[in-house]
């Protein structure tokens, strides 16, 4: 998830949006076995400095679905979990931080063979971002895929929406959805940062839907509650799906917050528009 700051001349279109990236599923419950294909990917330079984790869901053997700020320069390389978690942190990885500044400590070179978090995962992958992702506006087109090593297989995977499928939903707290992710269970603000809770194990919560088409989430976005009674997404679970009820078809990946202690509501990309579907087929063929 990343942090929109809006100003009040934005409120409408969206437009002049100043959106910084940031480093849980909150309020929620672990998913266990729920949901095997939502894996935990961390993205790693090409020197082998591992750089931020984020969410993603397999809808093929080989295709993982996830943001767009979650493959982005400088990402060079996905490492992907699928293990329900705590996915703990490689002892040797561990211990070379210990020694040296975590940009000292490259995948690669730091020692020769780290065998788990961050560096090494089930599976690797490449990294592809939607053709018209743009940094600076990421939440306008904040779709990745990353193309695995090797397929992965699983009695089932995540499933993508019809065209347009959730322009028929309305806001109100009986429209729930499924969000899953490995992101923090807490978050509080700076002050009190010592406070986060950021367990990276996959959790499950169940928000409603809040804005469809406004002029605030335009035609490309959905906002979604973010409360201790719904429960929401905080950061790491950017990329991570957000299903439509109990089912497995995939509204949107988890794109953004509003503020820093990830409250109040969660900003979802939406998949179901023509380039968004179109772009994820021609991974298919």
């Amino acid at each position: 998830m990343k942090r929109l700051v809006v100003t009040l001349a934005t409120l409408t279109l969206l437009t002049g949006v100043l959106a910084a990236p940031v480093s849980a599923i909150t309020h929620g419950q672990k998913d266990g076995n729920g949901h095997p294909f939502v894996g935990l990917m961390t993205a790693i330079d090409e020197d082998g400095f591992a750089l931020w984790r984020c969410t993603g869901t397999l809808i093929a053997p080989t295709l993982f679905l996830t943001a767009g700020h979650c493959v982005e320069a400088p990402a060079a390389h996905i490492e992907i979990w699928f293990s329900s978690g705590p996915v703990n942190t490689d002892p040797e990885f561990a211990a070379a931080l210990a020694d040296a500044a975590p940009d000292d400590v490259s995948c690669h070179e730091n020692p020769a063979d780290f065998d788990g978090y961050p560096c090494k995962g089930d599976v690797g992958g490449a990294p592809n971002g939607h053709p018209d992702y743009d940094p600076n506006a990421f939440f306008l087109f904040d779709l990745g895929m990353v193309v695995l090593d090797a397929p992965i297989t699983m009695d089932e995977y995540g499933e993508l929406p019809g065209l347009d499928d959730l322009d028929a939903l309305k806001p109100r707290r009986s429209t729930t959805f499924t969000s899953v992710g490995y992101g923090r269970q807490r978050s509080f603000p700076n002050a009190t940062s010592w406070k986060v809770i950021a367990i990276r194990e996959r959790y499950v919560a169940q928000p409603h839907l809040l804005q469809i088409n406004t002029g605030f989430t335009g035609d490309f976005s959905l906002m979604l509650s973010n409360n201790a009674n719904t429960g929401g997404t905080c950061f790491g679970d950017s990329g991570g799906p957000n299903f439509l009820g109990d089912s497995n078809v995939i509204a949107g990946v988890t794109s953004f917050g509003l503020n820093f202690p990830c409250g109040g509501t969660g900003g979802v990309y939406r998949v179901d528009r023509a380039d968004d579907l179109d772009w994820i087929e021609t991974f298919f063929e």
